[in-house]
């Protein structure tokens, strides 16, 4: 670690505090994430999934681990540094953001989730915080330490993901899920970008099924057989919603994104589309991808679209995006579409009034003042990560360098 000198802290988890850094060879910046808990081997180092995940994953929209470091039992990742997450994005916003930019950002985050999916594992913990940018320009997905790999059997544990972009069957205690818990998470933050406002915020697990129900209406048991043997395990019996409008919930939108989420947001993981690029909303004559890739497409670049279909046109021209942004249209009140058929075991939430709703989307109130733009801070590359550990220098220096799937270990 004397090849790097400590900045700022950046943030502190459950398993590890992350610091900002600066390279003293390079001079470039760098996220150091420490981790809590002591190493006292390689091989317990190695059995990390952030480390199994990404040391094969090198994707313009995946996080680069650049080294990880073992010195004196203390675990050390360093990762290319990116300046804020996606939360913070769109808490600091003052204005929607207009669906030219939505879009760029959702392809970049599909496209390093199939990336991600291809090469076999699944994330299990996508939410807003866990995607990290360089402004609107530029979102790669981060914090790989719930991974999972595709093939890998289940039972899994059933905690999960942030609860408010939780899939149906995870809050339905489901063991045996895989990757479609991602495109769920994908269908909810998608909607969030439009509002900047959380679509399901529940305050606990069934309320969170609830918010779900009054939005997408309650599931019939032949459309998801499964869900409802999860419900019987559980006790719970559902709440008879009809399902709103997501254009009325979401109405800066167009009919294409309202289209994809509407996919995404499938109660049954099996209908969830798994090649979500392939939709129209991705085909208007937009430049997309990140600002390396839209430089190299000799395309204007966000913002100066030539091609745009007339009623994405009205979208963009509707004054709602020049306003502060606002919570998105209320379901119907759970007196007229909502109502338990029976008790839960848990408490039922009373029907949400306008100060409770208000309370429930606290994560993103107060509009604060919103920085000049900044020119994207492009990363020096640099090399494959590696890893050192300092306390085998005594004995053997060990060197050991990812080239994607299969590392070779140098030993001398």
């Amino acid at each position: 670690m004397n090849r790097y000198t400590t900045l700022r802290q950046l943030g502190d988890g459950t398993y590890g505090s992350v610091i900002l850094g600066r390279s003293l060879e390079s001079g470039e910046l760098v996220a150091i994430k420490k981790m809590k808990r002591k190493f006292y081997s390689w091989e317990e180092c190695m059995n990390l999934r952030e480390v199994k995940s990404l040391k094969k994953l090198n994707h313009a929209n995946v996080i680069k681990l650049k080294e990880v470091i073992r010195e004196n039992d203390h675990l050390y990742f360093i990762f290319e540094y990116m300046k804020e997450n996606l939360y913070q994005l769109m808490k600091d916003r003052t204005r929607l953001f207009p669906e030219s930019a939505v879009r760029n950002i959702m392809f970049q985050i599909l496209q390093g989730l199939a990336f991600i999916h291809k090469h076999g594992f699944f994330h299990r913990d996508m939410k807003p915080e866990n995607l990290l940018c360089m402004g609107p320009e530029l979102v790669k997905i981060a914090d790989f330490g719930l991974a999972r790999e595709i093939r890998s059997r289940p039972p899994y544990t059933d905690y999960v993901s942030t609860r408010w972009y939780r899939a149906p069957e995870v809050l339905l205690r489901s063991t045996s899920y895989n990757s479609p818990i991602d495109q769920w998470a994908i269908g909810c933050i998608m909607a969030e970008l439009y509002t900047l406002r959380p679509l399901f915020p529940g305050s606990s697990e069934v309320d969170t099924i609830f918010k779900i129900c009054q939005v997408l209406g309650t599931p019939k048991k032949t459309d998801w057989p499964e869900g409802y043997q999860l419900a019987t395990a559980m006790n719970f019996r559902w709440p008879q919603c009809v399902p709103s409008n997501l254009k009325t919930l979401i109405p800066n939108a167009s009919p294409e994104a309202i289209r994809l989420m509407t996919d995404l947001l499938q109660w049954d993981p099996k209908n969830r589309p798994a090649s979500s690029l392939r939709y129209s909303y991705f085909h208007v004559g937009q430049a997309l991808g990140t600002p390396q890739q839209i430089l190299e497409q000799g395309r204007p670049q966000l913002g100066r679209v030539q091609l745009q279909p007339p009623l994405q046109q009205q979208q963009q021209q509707q004054p709602l995006l020049l306003l502060k942004p606002m919570p998105p249209t209320q379901p119907p009140p759970s007196n007229q579409h909502c109502t338990p058929s029976r008790p839960l075991q848990q408490v039922s939430p009373p029907p949400a009034s306008a100060a409770s709703q208000a309370a429930s989307y606290q994560r993103h109130t107060g509009p604060k003042h919103i920085p000049k733009p900044e020119q994207t801070e492009v990363m020096p590359q640099s090399h494959l990560p590696y890893i050192v550990d300092k306390s085998l220098q005594s004995k053997v220096s060990c060197l050991v360098r990812f080239y994607h799937i299969r590392p070779e270990i140098w030993v001398w």
